[in-house]
């Protein structure tokens, strides 16, 4: 059993930074693949950016220089952290465990990132 709690979403002007959190139950972090995934409302929950155990980074286009995805292996917590949002930010955030196969496996229960203009 994993258990993943993402924190630090709420309203944020447009132009403006937040970094969310997404906590471990136990050790995990330092040995998972970890991604951060997002549901705008009424679409359908997209990839954002993603952490390797070694380090590596990636990220969507849409979030590419505004986004950075890192991780806290003492405290195993990884996080996201947001510049320059916008309105089409908006969205429920995920992180997630990825599994072998590169895809997500162990969801948090999301927290939701409102982005006024």
């Amino acid at each position: 059993q994993v258990q993943l709690v993402e924190s630090g979403g709420g309203l944020v002007q447009a132009g403006g930074s937040a970094r969310l959190s997404c906590e471990a139950s136990a050790s995990i972090i330092s040995s998972s693949n970890m991604g951060w995934y997002r549901q705008p409302p009424g679409k359908q929950r997209e990839f954002v950016a993603r952490i390797t155990r070694g380090g590596f980074t990636n990220y969507a286009d849409s979030v590419k220089g505004r986004f950075t995805v890192s991780r806290d292996n003492v405290k195993n917590t990884v996080y996201l952290r947001m510049n320059s949002l916008e309105p089409e930010d908006t969205a429920v955030y995920y992180c997630a465990t990825v599994d072998l196969l590169g895809r997500p496996s162990y969801w948090g229960q999301g927290t939701q990132v409102t982005i006024s203009s």
